[in-house]
């Protein structure tokens, strides 16, 4: 998608944003770090340094739980109607509406995606988020239950706010997923504690100072800025927390479990895939070829649900790949604030340098390759949309996230049926997402019932949407975001019994 021309509103707005140290804000106050320590952000399109932002460490976290605690337990939050919750999520969408092209420039300042890419989904998909959560914090409820205790009873449930939430957000769509995890939390009556990731945590600082001019009270919204291995680390940790959702690697799942064991904090892991298309010889190969395509390339390869294993009917094989590969030499790399930008670049070096390994680890094990895999720009972490074929299914390219624009491409005959596509589509540890396309649509839900994956697309490229459920199988996470059940994620049910007569 090609960047509209950078408005000079927003492009003046970022700069004066990007003039002033960020800081952190705690219980309504805009504050240093304790230690005062500042961290730096760079542009992945260059290298260059971007701004300074706080580095908060676990005093830090601990003044933010603490504000949260106050606010949930002692402030006026508790009794705010949820109308009045409704209210400021419309409000907040109101202002991000307003400022939509100043986020978006910035995200793609900080994050490198073109800023086209940026308001048309990003920002976008944001504010629908926000309006979609502000529904639900008048429709949270329990229920009236059936009991068959001796004498006569009132039983019933309550939904109640799980307390004060840690959210930690990724840096491959971080305003998106800041908000993602704020509104339903909010909605659901909690009080929260954000920590952006450490490579992009501009427009999460961007947010909450909306939150602040919507009129949050104070102590609801805290955010603390600063590295996982601190702040992050600490906020995992801390005993005041009473829930964390986090997205991020597998890897670091693992740790948050471990530490949120000490006081059994209820955990939402939204982590890593390695996504399957499948191409039976039936499908509408002009739609799916494009498809294939970007649901790799699309954010440079740095999504969670890539689409990273293609599977196509070896009638149409090589036909796909020859499609996928025209549009991988078609896309055009350079600064997300570039008009003519496709795609940007991954965000650093050390993600470079992961994803030119795997290219080097592929070639090594036998694939072949069919175009890219090459540093494509001298200045920046810019890579060549890869293409591999001839893989194999234990090689590490076919088994582990890479989260880069690499595609491992394989055939299967007619032999195959529908059990052994699906042995195929499960061949890794994750179960995130997956793609069939085909005409046959009982071969589809057939497919899609097999298939352990916490989204099946048929026909379709992302299917991104604030009312639909979102989540992995296996070691692709715990529980879901989005729709009821992402606003269910942050409350306990109460049972509630009274003895009547």
């Amino acid at each position: 998608m090609n960047a509209p021309h950078l408005p000079e509103v927003a492009q003046r707005a970022v700069a004066a944003f990007l003039n002033r140290d960020g800081r952190l804000f705690v219980d309504g106050a805009w504050t240093a770090a304790h230690e005062g320590g500042l961290l730096t952000t760079e542009d992945p399109a260059t290298g260059q340094p971007l701004t300074r932002f706080a580095r908060g460490t676990a005093a830090d976290i601990d003044r933010a739980v603490g504000a949260a605690r106050r606010a949930l337990d002692e402030g006026p939050w508790p009794g705010t109607p949820p109308r009045e919750r409704a209210r400021l999520l419309r409000r907040l969408a109101d202002l991000v509406t307003r400022d939509a092209e100043m986020l978006a420039l910035l995200e793609s300042r900080d994050n490198g995606k073109p800023y086209g890419v940026a308001r048309a989904f990003d920002i976008n998909l944001a504010i629908e988020g926000l309006h979609y959560n502000a529904g639900w914090a008048t429709k949270i409820t329990g229920e009236t239950l059936p009991d068959s205790l001796p004498g006569e009873w009132h039983t019933y449930t309550l939904r109640e706010p799980v307390g004060v939430a840690g959210l930690i957000v990724p840096w491959n769509v971080p305003f998106t997923m800041a908000v993602a995890k704020l509104a339903p939390a909010i909605a659901a009556g909690c009080t929260v504690v954000l920590k952006p990731a450490e490579q992009t945590p501009l427009t999460t600082i961007r947010l909450v100072e909306l939150c602040e001019e919507a009129g949050f009270p104070p102590g609801v919204v805290n955010l603390v800025t600063g590295l996982g291995s601190e702040a992050g680390a600490a906020l995992v940790a801390h005993p005041g927390v009473d829930k964390v959702s986090f997205t991020g690697s597998t890897a670091t799942g693992r740790a948050i479990l471990t530490a949120a064991a000490g006081n059994f904090k209820r955990v939402s892991l939204e982590l890593g895939g390695k996504s399957p298309t499948l191409i039976l010889p039936d499908a509408d190969l002009a739609q799916a070829i494009p498809a294939a395509a970007m649901g790799i390339f699309a954010n440079t390869g740095q999504v969670c649900a890539a689409g990273s294993r293609l599977f196509a009917h070896e009638a149409v094989f090589d036909k796909v790949v020859e499609g996928v590969a025209r549009i991988a030499e078609g896309l055009r790399l350079g600064p997300g604030t570039a008009p003519d930008s496709d795609l940007g670049p991954v965000i650093s070096q050390t993600q470079l340098d992961r994803v030119l390994g795997y290219v080097e680890s592929g070639s090594r094990a036998g694939a072949r390759l069919v175009t890219g895999g090459h540093k494509a720009r001298e200045q920046g972490y810019f890579v060549a949309p890869t293409v591999f074929v001839d893989t194999s299914p234990d090689m590490a390219i076919m088994r582990e996230e890479i989260f880069g624009p690499v595609l491992c491409a394989s055939r299967f005959g007619d032999d195959a049926d529908v059990a052994q596509l699906a042995r195929a589509a499960n061949s890794t540890e994750y179960g995130l997402s997956a793609s069939i396309w085909t005409r046959d649509l009982s071969r589809a839900h057939r497919l899609a019932r097999r298939i352990r994956s916490g989204t099946v697309k048929v026909n379709a490229g992302p299917a991104l949407d604030a009312a639909l459920p979102f989540g992995g199988m296996k070691n692709s996470g715990w529980g879901r975001e989005n729709g009821k059940e992402g606003v269910l994620a942050f409350t306990e049910l109460k049972t509630v019994a009274m003895k009547l007569a």
